[in-house]
């Protein structure tokens, strides 16, 4: 697997996995060891950043992740995340918090769970609007001093909120999504990390599934799917929207390669900075996402990908309007 550098620091493989969907998000969570040999198996095939955060249960896929990675802690890189208040009952979210106290009661709690002395890479899940980022910074900063941490992040952040955390304590990474069928990116998210020498690493660069060509309108998601609430998603976009996959598989054909595996080359090819973190349940898909890393795109390539990228309009947003509030700020 090839290597890239997050924030021309952190080194990692220049794909990652994405281990939410293991446990939350994406219909009922893989038993334990289906879990764990899936993770292992990413590590076998050259994977080093695996990404997961407290919410993704919450806190049972800290602990599989944690647990799986445990034999082959120091040759890969964890990231997890802070933010949000969680009931220790219920397990349900209750709203932002990144508070400096909270954040550092999170590492602490993270740090046992994934079985580590150290976060390689601790990003703030979403700004919160009533703390000041230069105080959440600040709190990260202390947390890296006292080496609990080694690297600072950010996720779905603003480009000035970026600037105002990258001043008090440098950002390694963002997290955002970014893929053939979300670009808002481009326009002012991109050229500030690049200026700032900050790396990003998208989430969804499949396009929650839709962009493997396994999904189409007719499509029916478990009732635990987040996929359910997503307006990009609904049977009439998801209608709209295949012209793109239609396309994109067409090219893919011509390369001998899966649209799944188009679409990660794509981000690739982007920047040297960025490390698309697709999700998997599956061996198969796990092997297909990995073996991205090695389809090389030709200018030719991307002129063809560009020119469908012209052509089609996705349609429905990304996000339900109250998530939506969070993202960007």
């Amino acid at each position: 697997m090839q290597k890239r550098k997050l924030g021309n620091k952190l080194e990692v493989s220049a794909i990652g996995l994405g281990c939410m969907g293991l446990s939350f998000g994406y219909g009922p969570a893989v038993d334990k060891q289906t879990g764990i040999a899936l993770i292992r198996s990413a590590v076998a095939r050259g994977v080093t950043l695996f990404d997961t955060a407290e919410v993704y249960g919450p806190f049972t896929n800290e602990e599989l992740v944690g647990e799986a990675l445990a034999p082959f802690r120091k040759d890969i890189v964890i990231a997890t995340k802070f933010g949000f208040d969680i009931d220790p009952v219920t397990g349900q979210q209750q709203g932002l918090n990144s508070r400096p106290a909270h954040i550092k009661d999170v590492a602490e709690a993270s740090l046992k769970r994934l079985r580590t002395e150290t976060i390689d890479l601790f990003y703030q899940h979403r700004v919160d609007s009533n703390v000041p980022i230069e105080d959440v910074a600040g709190a990260v900063k202390d947390l890296i001093r006292e080496g609990k941490v080694k690297h600072f992040g950010l996720s779905e952040a603003g480009a000035q909120t970026i600037r105002r955390a990258h001043a008090v304590q440098p950002v390694t990474a963002l997290q955002s999504e970014y893929s053939l069928w979300w670009r808002e990116p481009e326009k002012e998210i991109l050229p500030t990390l690049e200026e700032l020498g900050i790396g990003l690493v998208p989430y969804s660069p499949l396009g929650k599934g839709f962009l493997t060509g396994a999904i189409s309108a007719n499509t029916t998601f478990d009732k635990s799917d987040f996929r359910n609430i997503v307006p990009r998603f609904s049977p009439a976009a998801r209608t709209a929207n295949q012209t793109l996959v239609d396309l994109l598989g067409e090219i893919a054909k011509q390369k001998g390669a899966t649209s799944a595996q188009i679409a990660l080359a794509w981000l690739l090819s982007e920047k040297p900075w960025i490390v698309p973190i697709p999700g998997t349940t599956k061996l198969h898909r796990l092997e297909e996402n990995v073996a991205a890393a090695n389809v090389e795109l030709t200018a030719g390539d991307l002129r063809d990908i560009g020119r469908v990228l012209s052509e089609v309009s996705v349609q429905g947003a990304r996000y339900p309007e109250h998530l939506q509030a969070l993202v960007g700020r």
